[in-house]
Parts: structure tokens; C-alpha cells; sequence
């Protein structure tokens, strides 16, 4: 933390001395809700929910982000130790969560290994879900293997243009292949318990963006291409325009049926089985994608 290179951004600012790099936080944890989240896919949630934890911050930062508020710096909270973030989920499992679902947990990384280890030392015994952007460094991937049993990471852009025009990144594709790989290597094919909650495995989410169904139809490509059957895709369609993109013409709508339906047929195309599709309208509340 004292000079951070945690995620691929290398701002290696000082965070513990509140120098803040891209991800808009310092070393100490700051959680923005903690909830049992109904409505990530089905072998996330299930019935009885997953055990999400919302993290303040992100190092990437989309311009169109639908956690806007969440993901672009900190709002008024206290800080939570590693102790505290082990017992909140101890008590997500108490509550009945299928998992513990770390949402945006790149920078926090080291600070969670230390909490996860202290939870199961508590009696945590439920699939930990590092619920990423695939913008994340294979060194720090590194560091958790053996703590995350399932990765449900986003592969937003093939396009390297959009990334830099949506999330002033220039070479997110190839960090999100050299991220995926080592996902994959550490927690193989994708495992399921008897009542069809995921085990451990790989789920890799895109977001259709208005306008970008080439970019989308390319991460399909990849992705099934290099990894057939032994990861799980999950195809979006909850964009949803909020104030921050009200000015630029390609954003400010929502995805057209037509749009996601182009999408879904390409993927029928491709052979790709194993895959989640929203249908209808996404739900109001926020973090919620209705699949």
C-alpha cells in the first residue's frame, strides 16, 4: 500500500498515507452495503441469495458505470478492519448466503486474503465470488489463489478504442486475456453443488453497450474460442443510462431488443451452450440485473 501497484493502473501512490490513485480510496476498507443479493445468476444467488459485499472505489471507473456513486470514491463511512469485514461474513452465512460475493474487491485484494483467512478460521465454509471488472493484475490474481473459488469477472472490451474513450484505459483487452488465463488456471472447470449453486469455476459477464454490438460479439468470439465449455458466460442487457453519460449520444439510451437479441443469436451461432441471458425489463433497484 505504500506504493500500490495492486491492480494494472500501477499508480503506486502511498495509501496509507490517503494518497489516493484512480480507484478513489485509501488502504482502509470501506464498505458501501452488505446485503443477501437475489438477482446475480442463478448458480450466484440461487434461492437464498448471495452474500454480497459492495466495496467503495474501483480502478477502473467506467464512465458509464452503474454503480456510479459506489464506484467513484468513498461517501461518508467508517472504515472497516479486516476483524469486522470477517465477521460480516460470518454473518452473510448465518443468514443463509450461498457465497460471499466481493463486488469491485481489486484494490482491497490484500486486505480481503487477510479477512477471508480469518473468517474460515471462524468457521466460514461457503464459495468465496471475487466479482470483478477483468481489469486486474496477474501478480495480485496470484496472491488469491486458494482463497476465491469462483471468479465472475466482466470482459467489457475488445475493442481497445472504447476502453479508452469509456474507461481511460488503453490496453484493457489484453490485461482481461492475461486476467482470464489465470483465473481459469487456478480454479479449472466449473463444479456445482447438487442443488446447482456453482462450487468453484468461472463465470465471464459482458455488458451489451448501445451501439457496441461488434465489441460484444468479439469478447463472445474470444472467449468461447479459447475456452469452449469450461467457463460460463453471461450476456447483458441492464444497461442503463444514468446522469453522468446524459451528454454523449451513444450511451444515453438504453440497449434495443434488437440489439441484444443480434447478440444472443451470435452466440447461438458460435456453439456457446453455457450461458446465462437476461429476458424483459431489468429490475429498478439498484445492483440488481434480473436473470
Amino acid at each position: 500500500m505504500s506504493g500500490c501497484n495492486i491492480c494494472p493502473r500501477n499508480c503506486n501512490v502511498d495509501r496509507n498515507n490517503n494518497e489516493y490513485g484512480v480507484c478513489g480510496v485509501p488502504s482502509e476498507i470501506h464498505i458501501a452495503r452488505a446485503m443477501l443479493h437475489m438477482w446475480e445468476e442463478p448458480c450466484i444467488s440461487g434461492n437464498s441469495g448471495s452474500g454480497a459485499v459492495f466495496f467503495y472505489g474501483c480502478p477502473l471507473r467506467c464512465i458509464y458505470c452503474q454503480n456510479f456513486k459506489i464506484s467513484h470514491g468513498i461517501d461518508k463511512t467508517k472504515a472497516v478492519s479486516a476483524d469486522e469485514l470477517a465477521n460480516v461474513f460470518i454473518e452473510l452465512q448465518e443468514m443463509g448466503a450461498n457465497n460471499i460475493n466481493l463486488v469491485t474487491p481489486t484494490h482491497y485484494s490484500l486486505e480481503i486474503i487477510t479477512a477471508v483467512g480469518k473468517a474460515k478460521n471462524k468457521g466460514l465454509n461457503i464459495p468465496i465470488v471475487y466479482n470483478c471488472s477483468g481489469y486486474e493484475s496477474v501478480d495480485t490474481l496470484k496472491k488469491l489463489h486458494g482463497y476465491v473459488d469462483i471468479y465472475l469477472t466482466d470482459f467489457k472490451y475488445m475493442n481497445d478504442d472504447l476502453g479508452v474513450k469509456y474507461s481511460k484505459v488503453s490496453n484493457y483487452s489484453e490485461v482481461a486475456k492475461n486476467a482470464l488465463a489465470e483465473m481459469v488456471r487456478q480454479v479449472g472447470a466449473p463444479e456445482f453443488l447438487d442443488n446447482g449453486i456453482m462450487k468453484k469455476g468461472v463465470i465471464v459477464r459482458n455488458l451489451l453497450l448501445p451501439s457496441h454490438v461488434n465489441n460484444s460479439k468479439a469478447v463472445l468470439q474470444y472467449i468461447y474460442e479459447t475456452y469452449g465449455d469450461l467457463v460460463y458466460i453471461s450476456i447483458m442487457n441492464q444497461y442503463t443510462p444514468l446522469e453522468q453519460v446524459k451528454n454523449i449520444k451513444e450511451l444515453n439510451r438504453k440497449v434495443t431488443k434488437r440489439e441484444y437479441n443480434r447478440l444472443i443469436d451470435y452466440a447461438i451461432s458460435l456453439g456457446i451452450k453455457n450461458a446465462f441471458i437476461q429476458e424483459g425489463d431489468v429490475a429498478k433497484e439498484s445492483f440488481i440485473p434480473d436473470f
